[in-house]
């Protein structure tokens, strides 16, 4: 990382000392991204290490743990803490999950040492590289990337063959990339169905919104609540509005603390027409609508307009942070109706 170059494109101003606060605050935050980036791949070619002389040894579990101890308590007279037998294990385990340095070089360095040792612990390979990516592309702290691995992030994102054209890039993106099922919305704090309406469970949303929009996922920006739109004769109010710059469309959500009916979808899909026809703007795809439900009545979504559409989709919400077997068997009710692989979840 050229950290001169960071800061030479630094355009001058008429004030002069905003510019100068500028090149201080750039020079300050490139050097903490090259302390870092180096810090991680100091600490992969340590685990390489370790990892070379363990192999060395005849009984490599014994050997291993004796090793450690000694390198930590070596470490430690000269460099102080942060060389512990336990983090001194992670550097290991850090190079065995990354063999390849490239990958440590390009993404892991791009993420602090406690996001890595996060992430490094999820066992699928799929999900361990999403997290890896998303991470740094969408500046998730440390907690929230840990909240978003607790949830399942990565197996709650629905896949499908149903794509949209992104004109910009000229390349496919898949809709139900940006819908998860269940959403977890734990900071809510509200208790579970039927002990809350579905009133309270908007004005919590919104008091939420900042939790809200990290567990709708990237490109959301809030737009209205009970939005009204208008017929001739008639008016009606959407709970949630929001506006997706990636898909480049609105996105409704209609809250249903209860559960899912088929007059649901049919007001639901009434939403979208008249928002595509009344609100939607010329460049803009067309609107998706969002069942967010208590419980998600999956004879309701085989047998309507909700299986296959492009544009409707039925979610389960969970006002709670589920266990890992309560998520596992809300992911596999969802497979026939999403993707032919199951998703392997992390078991740590």
């Amino acid at each position: 990382m050229d950290i001169t170059n960071d800061i030479i494109k630094i355009d001058s101003t008429n004030d002069y000392v905003n510019d100068i606060k500028n090149i201080i605050t750039l020079a300050r935050q490139s050097t903490c991204r090259a302390i870092n980036s180096v810090m991680v791949m100091s600490y992969w070619l340590v685990g390489k290490r370790i990892f070379e002389e363990e192999q060395n040894g005849k009984n490599r579990a014994d050997y291993g743990a004796y090793i450690l101890q000694n390198l930590s308590k070596s470490l430690a007279e000269e460099f102080g803490e942060g060389f512990s037998y336990a983090n001194l294990r992670n550097m290991r385990q850090f190079y065995r999950t990354y063999p390849d340095e490239q990958i440590c070089y390009t993404v892991c360095s791009k993420l602090s040492w406690s996001h890595n040792r996060l992430i490094m612990r999820v066992d699928d390979l799929k999900a361990r590289m999403f997290y890896l990516q998303e991470s740094a592309k969408e500046n998730w702290s440390v907690k929230q990337l840990e909240r978003n691995i607790r949830s399942c992030y990565f197996q709650r994102m629905l896949s499908s063959q149903n794509n949209i054209l992104d004109e910009k890039s000229e390349s496919a993106i898949n809709v139900k990339d940006f819908v998860k099922d269940p959403y977890v919305l734990e900071f809510v704090g509200l208790p579970p169905y039927p002990n809350h309406n579905e009133k309270t469970l908007e004005n919590a949303l919104i008091d939420c919104m900042q939790q809200f929009l990290l567990e709708l996922g990237k490109g959301f920006s809030f737009v209205a609540r009970q939005m009204r739109i208008s017929t001739e004769t008639s008016h009606f109010y959407i709970d949630l509005v929001f506006y997706n710059y990636i898909l480049k469309c609105f996105v409704l959500i209609d809250l249903k603390s209860s559960k899912l009916t088929h007059q649901d979808v049919g007001q639901m899909d009434m939403y979208v027409r008249m928002f595509d026809d009344l609100k939607r703007g010329e460049g803009d795809n067309p609107t998706i609508g969002i069942l967010m439900c208590a419980e998600k009545e999956e004879t309701v979504v085989k047998y309507s307009v909700l299986n296959g559409s492009q544009q409707l989709f039925a979610t389960k919400y969970l006002p709670y942070m589920p266990t890992e077997e309560e998520l596992r068997r809300a992911l596999e009710r969802n497979m026939p109706l999403a993707i032919d692989d199951k998703p392997e979840l992390n078991n740590n």
